[in-house]
């Protein structure tokens, strides 16, 4: 079969995927988005979206209608379970060192995921398109997919999820299990749901339980523990999730409880929560060549800062600015309209933006998952000393650090930021 050119392949629908592709074409500049499934991918529900995210949804554009339709959140509360006490509060009304005021809302993954794909010029998303391998060709990269198609491009950009075929092709290895799971939910009440705009969190014994207000009738809220043998089993039993939840919420008001029963079954999911050891990506190959990761496929993280899906964001915004300084100038300034490239030196220059793109992610990327592992272990401490030690001395130093992780700004789309 013929060879189909793309000039940019960006393997994965996520918001990674999405928001690169975005920025990319608000830069001028096509590329082809593949989505092994046969439509957007949804799990989840929502997540915690933090200031630094609202700095790159501003910068694609997207900011504003966003804003729309989500609450926003005025601070984190923490109780305990155990004593049945508010154990801390952190307001969300201050202003860090380079972003200003901080801007923290619940936004939903099926609008964002929506909201990207509608800005993107049609055909842009191919669904129903598996990478199953990749072939080398010169200054290109082969593309097979599962329905025989093959795809010639100059770039490759993988943020295709934990499970990343892009990330084993750059050597990186499969994600380590942290021990822990989540089980996530969504609730829409169908009229005012009455909790006040703030992200309320609840620990107890080996286990960390929250919710957060989208808006006024939708509630999201979260499980994480570290089941044993027996409740490894209730994976794929939304209604033993949910009774597990219910049975683990002790000294919890009934309204509290109430979020948990008035969620629907098909509003309940669980999965296992792995991340990346900080010290592959020191070492390891973000990008090479014309070749690189973003997303979960470059630093998945456990939920405890709720970064994940943020930093993804800002990996978007940072990768579309690289590769666009790569593809619209040469090293003279002249124009991309008004000058000849070989293709040696356009490769020279696509490697060189996504070697940049990789030296500006690195470290943000690490301190990230570093920071999100020591939160979970200490938030889901199961010995009666680190009870305590979480809940008199450290619970609001660990809500403050969520803040801190937020304060930051990935910075603007223009090619003249670039490195």
């Amino acid at each position: 079969m013929e060879a189909v050119h793309e000039d940019i392949v960006i393997v994965g629908a996520g918001i990674a995927g999405l928001t690169t592709s975005l920025g990319l074409h608000r830069l001028g500049i096509r590329s082809l988005v593949l989505e092994s499934s046969d439509g957007l991918r949804i799990t989840g529900f929502a997540f915690a979206t933090w200031t630094n995210a609202w700095k790159a949804l501003d910068a694609v554009g997207l900011g504003d209608s966003l804003r729309a339709n989500h609450q926003r959140l005025y601070g984190n509360v923490t109780s305990s379970t155990i004593s049945g006490i508010q154990t801390s509060e952190v307001s969300f009304e201050a202003k860090g060192k380079h972003t200003g005021d901080h801007e923290i809302r619940c936004v939903q993954r099926k609008i964002l995921l929506e909201t990207l794909a509608k800005e993107l010029p049609s055909g842009t998303i191919r669904y129903s398109s598996k990478v199953v391998s990749t072939e080398e060709l010169g200054f290109y990269k082969l593309l097979h997919l599962a329905d025989g198609t093959i795809l010639k491009t100059k770039v490759v950009i993988g943020c295709d999820g934990v499970n990343s075929v892009v990330a084993k092709w750059l050597g990186f290895k499969n994600p380590t299990f942290t021990g822990r799971c989540a089980i996530r939910g969504c609730v829409d009440f169908k009229r005012s749901h009455g909790f006040a705009p703030k992200f309320m969190q609840y620990f107890g014994k080996g286990f960390r339980y929250g919710f957060i207000p989208c808006d006024d009738q939708t509630v999201y809220w979260f499980f994480t523990w570290t089941p044993s043998g027996q409740e490894n089993e209730i994976e794929d039993s939304p209604a033993e999730m949910k009774r597990l939840v219910l049975s683990k919420l002790e000294n919890v008001p009934d309204e509290i409880r109430g979020i948990i029963e008035n969620t629907d079954l098909d509003g309940i999911i669980s999965s296992p929560l792995r991340y990346r050891h900080p010290w592959e990506l020191l070492w390891g190959n973000i990008s090479k060549g014309n070749v690189c990761v973003a997303g979960d496929a470059l630093h998945p993280m456990t939920p405890d800062i709720g970064q994940g899906g943020c930093a993804a964001l800002e990996d978007g915004v940072v990768l579309a600015r690289c590769l666009a300084h790569a593809l619209l100038k040469d090293p003279s300034g002249k124009t991309k309209e008004k000058a000849e490239r070989d293709h040696r030196e356009e490769y020279k220059r696509i490697e060189m933006g996504l070697k940049n793109y990789a030296k500006e992610r690195r470290w943000r990327s690490i301190e990230l998952i570093t920071t999100a592992y020591m939160v979970g272990f200490i938030q889901q401490g199961d010995e009666t000393v680190m009870n305590f030690i979480r809940d008199k001395i450290l619970v609001a130093h660990l809500a403050g650090l969520s803040l801190k992780k937020a304060d930051f700004d990935c910075g603007k789309l223009s090619i003249s930021d670039a490195k």
